[in-house]
């Protein structure tokens, strides 16, 4: 029986029950995400981090939220109160919406009933995802624009843009996972890597989907939109009390979902490690979600260490990345792909494929010495025959001594 099939059986109070476990469990893991930043980053710094409220700062985060509810509720009187008040409720009820299509296990039994944890399975599945992120954009240009203040205007104009251009490269990179999987629907990707990961076998893939989802997000080094020296704090700049709360709350649980799809199209979902697949059963088929949440801590991970090690970048070298870099590459390997899938299908033999496979990457080994090469004569031909410039250097103390005339 396959998923659908299975998803198809569940009564509407079993589906209303997975919902609450998913609200639940994205509002714990950004408990704990916001917890476990700042212990990592500490520690890269070499500094303790939180370690006071609650066994080892555990419940630092908790008492932050408490803090924030507890806060005067400011709308600024320049402000479009219904717009200023829906911008973030949009932003956070679309982070958990992505949810809904993600296999967090395979088949389980919950309160009698066969099952799996995830509430639907559309065959556009993943398109799904993408359509309910550009969703959330319409949250944070609302909240730049309904401040009624430069600095918020400036900021989502500056953070929707970014968004919207990382989600092309992202849905680009995408289009591999779709060909190799002959399906757009979240469960069966995951059963297409029962024999390879397509990290492995889409690698391109996976890289441009890992950058892509890290300037989705506004994360460092491409939290460019919270530029503190340029735009104060961005698109939420007038916000504070619990609707600050809530983007706060979105930018985390959409961390969590974006490693959920990376985990889900790229690291084989809720399979285990290879190797270890015999503890799939274990627990009665429970213990695929802590497979599934070990994948999407490993992300997590790899935010954190982005956020601890590198410097953020300028604005207009990101944006120029994005189109200039990651969406052409994204469409070549395209190309790359559908034919090597072609060759494939039709019957070619592994010599054949392998012979394109390796002439595309001499190709574009030859490109780039050549695209370096030109460089490097560029930079160099303008200043071959111009002298280094003199500037007039005052006299040493004891240059004047021995010559009191000059």
């Amino acid at each position: 029986m396959t998923t659908a099939q299975l998803l198809s059986q569940d009564p509407g109070w079993l589906i209303a029950v997975k919902g609450l476990f998913v609200f639940i469990g994205c509002v714990l893991l950004t408990l704990m995400s916001v917890w476990g930043e700042r212990r990592i980053v500490a520690l890269m710094q070499m500094r303790i981090g939180p370690n006071r409220v609650g066994p080892f700062g555990l419940v630092q985060a908790l008492a932050d939220g408490v803090k924030l509810a507890l806060k005067e509720d400011l709308i600024p009187a320049a402000a479009d109160k219904i717009v200023f008040i829906i911008a973030p409720i949009i932003s956070a009820t679309t982070c958990f919406m992505s949810f809904a299509v993600i296999p967090i296990t395979g088949p389980v039994t919950l309160f009698g009933h066969k099952t799996a944890m995830q509430l639907t399975d559309l065959p556009v599945g993943v398109l799904y995802v993408l359509a309910i992120a550009s969703v959330g954009v319409y949250g944070i240009v609302l909240a730049g624009w309904s401040s009624g203040s430069t600095y918020p205007l400036l900021g989502g104009l500056r953070s929707s843009a970014q968004v919207i251009s990382y989600e092309v490269a992202m849905g680009l990179s995408l289009v591999a996972v779709f060909i190799y999987a002959g399906s757009m629907s979240t469960s069966e990707i995951v059963a297409a890597q029962q024999k390879w990961w397509f990290a492995v076998v889409l690698f391109p893939s996976f890289v441009i989907y890992a950058i892509s989802m890290v300037g989705e997000t506004n994360r460092a080094p491409f939290d460019l939109a919270e530029a503190e020296g340029e735009l104060v704090g961005g698109f939420h700049t007038e916000y504070s009390s619990l609707k600050f709360a809530l983007f706060f709350l979105a930018e985390y649980v959409n961390i969590v979902a974006v490693s959920a799809l990376a985990t889900t199209l790229f690291l084989g979902g809720y399979h285990a490690l290879p190797g270890l697949t015999f503890t799939e059963q274990w627990w009665g088929g429970w213990f695929t979600a802590i497979w599934f949440f070990f994948k999407v801590l490993f992300f997590f991970f790899i935010f954190v260490w982005l956020r601890g090690t590198l410097p953020r970048l300028r604005y207009d070298q990101f944006m120029k990345f994005g189109w200039k870099v990651l969406i052409p590459v994204s469409l070549f390997w395209i190309m790359i792909v559908s034919t090597l899938r072609v060759l494939s299908l039709h019957g070619a033999s592994r010599i054949t494929v392998i012979g394109f496979a390796s002439g595309i990457v001499l190709i574009v080994l030859l490109i780039n010495i050549a695209y370096d090469s030109s460089r490097k004569r560029a930079s160099e031909k303008p200043y071959a025959d111009v002298a280094p410039p003199s500037f007039p250097v005052p006299q040493l103390p004891s240059e004047r001594a021995e010559n009191p005339r000059g």
